[in-house]
């Protein structure tokens, strides 16, 4: 697999890279996410990819971020046993079929919170029910906690996985 560079520091994966995934027959859908500036040229805005599935008329929304180092696949088959619901899982910058900063240095955890701030306020989600594994929780219970949009949130199932050697 190989990536293109779409702006100076920012990386995206071909589609030809996501052909005939085993149970991954979902439609992708796209937003465009502010840049904090000095990702790339500033200028270029950072795709995000996520799914949007089930019934859209549900009144709750089930949100669906993963870990590290997985994307939405890891919730392939979840996503079907919900389909009474509205379910978002969405691939976190540098994952999936999300925008790469190239730099490693900008991949902080507080831009991850802002990025998927930005990405409920503008989908305008409201009665959400967060379903979040490993980097994911972290994420999202900083966004049900002290970033603004708390109150977006009805119910939180926080899944981390510890391995002990």
């Amino acid at each position: 697999m190989s990536l293109r560079s779409i702006s100076s520091g920012i990386l995206r994966t071909p589609n030809s890279a996501f052909f005939n995934l085993l149970d991954y027959s979902f439609q992708p859908n796209y937003i465009d996410l502010l840049n904090p500036g000095s990702i790339g040229d500033g200028k270029t805005k950072l795709r995000l990819h996520y799914l949007d599935e089930g019934n859209q008329s549900s009144p709750e929304t089930i949100l669906l971020l993963h870990g590290e180092p997985s994307w939405s696949y890891l919730y392939r088959h979840f996503i079907p046993k919900l389909k009474q619901y509205r379910v978002i899982a969405v691939d976190l910058i540098g994952f999936g079929k999300s925008d790469k900063p190239a730099n490693k240095n900008d991949y902080t955890y507080q831009r991850h919170v802002n990025w998927i701030r930005e990405f409920i306020e503008n989908l305008n989600l409201n009665n959400i029910t967060l379903f979040c594994q490993d980097w994911g929780s972290l994420i999202g219970l900083q966004l049900v906690g002290t970033n603004g949009v708390g109150d977006r949130f009805a119910r939180v199932i926080a899944v981390i996985i510890v391995q002990v050697l």
